[in-house]
């Protein structure tokens, strides 16, 4: 079979493993700088030249699969020869090309099938610092302070794992999860359940082996179906699994497939760091520490009192995430307005809207983009900001905006963001309507000029954080769910038994 892989970023390096490259006759990307360069020794062609080259089937590696696919329709590709990357299974799949499964804390394969009592298997599909892998490791630490035997399974490697070693949590890395059902994954057995995290997990899900529990948490948004195996979603059996998710925009998504599933709310948990004394942040590295003591005191207040408000925006700058609709808000700020103020987009900056506001934004002293950045430096910033800014189109429940009421920082938050529903206007935070320029510029605005008392907002905030998103409130909510799923399928299992 030859393959045209449609997509070069993150999903392509995910899935690229599965391909052998004498069968790819050529990558398809609407990058204008990766076209007519080579990748992984691959030659990247733009999609108007798919006709150029024989292939089978066209590949859609990205979650982009809607408007991927229709602009490959509307250049002449038949419908039935493009596939999304959660087609893999029924195009390629087979035991021979299983892939090797590493073990850590776990001598081997055999060591976790020991039917000890308690054990848990939890599922992510990667072990990097992001929500839904995060919130899993807290819920991991939870089960084991509540004596349950914990191992972490993931689809990628990634930075977590050291974190999670480190803790003496075991740890299995199978990419074979990237293609296999729950049937064909001959290593997990012998466990009391299975909790798998997002809607990567529903191929995996579609064939199970019925007589081990499962709880599904889901944490994404409608986005994030595009390009799903509605098949696979259909086949998946409703008896003997829980279903969670992260808020009412995660539950009507699944809900939208399977509206006979019972989906229960369970929000994640966001851990404070060590130290949650309020730092200086950018303050400190900008201003010359030339005093000590009360008159280094009074000076670092000093420059608190003239210094220009500082807003953020933090996350993969993306058409889903609405940093383009912040741009436009900005832009449309009277000068004097916008130069009593800073703007920071935080974030991975690589995606083709990413280049369009970084084009932009040379026009706009005020805008400073950095990046993608560390936890310490998201931890400086948090410190450091006077107003969070959360402008997405979709977005389930927003990680970053909890880590800023948890920093006493408020929000100015889209009503299509989940975190929105704990936000009261003015009280706690601002809420503007989803992609409305015109009232998110007049917030700004007013928020700039001194309108809200932003530093009530954020003790208000703080209150929200610790009601809704802490760890304790978390674990409170999280266990009484995992009892309640424990009891229903030990039920179930007895339901088999006889």
């Amino acid at each position: 079979m030859r393959f045209l892989l449609f997509g070069t970023g993150e999903y392509y390096n995910r899935y690229k493993i599965w391909f052998d490259k004498k069968d790819i006759a050529a990558l398809v990307d609407n990058s204008k700088e990766k076209q007519g360069t080579f990748i992984d020794g691959i030659f990247v062609t733009e999609p108007q030249n798919v006709h150029a080259y024989e292939y089978d089937v066209i590949v859609i590696l990205s979650f982009y699969f809607r408007s991927m696919k229709s602009q490959l329709i509307d250049l002449g590709v038949e419908e039935c020869r493009i596939y999304h990357f959660y087609g893999l299974h029924d195009l390629i799949y087979s035991p021979a090309i299983k892939r090797k499964i590493y073990y850590y804390n776990i001598p081997s394969q055999s060591g976790i099938q020991d039917k000890e009592q308690k054990r848990i298997l939890l599922l992510n599909q990667d072990l990097t610092l992001g929500g839904p892998a995060l919130a899993l490791y807290h819920a991991a630490k939870i089960l084991i302070k509540n004596g349950f035997h914990v191992v972490y399974g993931s689809m990628i490697d990634g930075p977590l794992r050291e974190i999670l070693t480190g803790e003496g949590i075991p740890v299995v890395v199978d990419e074979n999860l990237l293609l296999e059902t729950m049937e064909e994954s001959d290593w997990i057995n012998g466990y009391q359940m299975v909790l798998c995290n997002t809607i990567n997990f529903h191929v995996f899900l579609s064939k199970r082996r019925m007589e081990i529990p499962v709880v599904w948490w889901l944490h994404d948004a409608m986005f994030f179906y595009e390009g799903v195996n509605q098949k696979a979603i259909k086949r998946i059996e409703n008896r003997n699994i829980k279903i969670w998710a992260v808020g009412p925009i995660s539950k009507k998504a699944i809900q939208a497939f399977r509206p006979d599933f019972c989906v229960e709310n369970l929000l994640y948990g966001i851990e404070e760091p060590g130290n949650q004394n309020k730092s200086l942040g950018f303050i400190d590295k900008k201003r010359e520490h030339s005093g000590t003591g009360m008159q280094e005191k009074a000076s670092i207040q000093e420059e608190i009192r003239f210094r220009k408000m500082r807003f953020a925006v933090i996350g993969y700058i993306e058409e889903r995430k609405g940093q383009d609709i912040l741009l436009q808000a900005i832009q449309e700020l009277s000068p004097d307005i916008r130069k009593k103020a800073e703007f920071y987009f935080v974030g991975q900056n690589t995606s083709e809207m990413a280049r369009r506001v970084i084009k932009a934004a040379k026009e706009i002293p005020e805008i400073i983009i950095t990046g993608p950045v560390g936890r310490e430096a998201i931890e400086n910033i948090l410190n450091s900001i006077d107003l969070l800014i959360c402008p997405s189109r979709e977005d389930p429940m927003p990680t970053v905006a909890a880590e800023a009421m948890m920093h006493a920082v408020p929000c100015l938050i889209s009503d299509a963001a989940g975190t929105a529903e704990y936000v009261r206007n003015e009280i706690n935070g601002l809420v503007f309507r989803n992609q409305n320029i015109g009232q998110l510029k007049k917030l700004l605005a007013q928020s700039i000029s001194g309108k809200y008392d932003l530093a009530e907002m954020g003790k208000n905030a703080r209150k929200v954080y610790e009601e809704y998103f802490s760890m304790k409130a978390f674990e409170r909510r999280f266990m009484d769910l995992f009892s309640e799923a424990a009891c229903l399928c030990s039920g179930e299992q007895e339901r088999n038994e006889q």
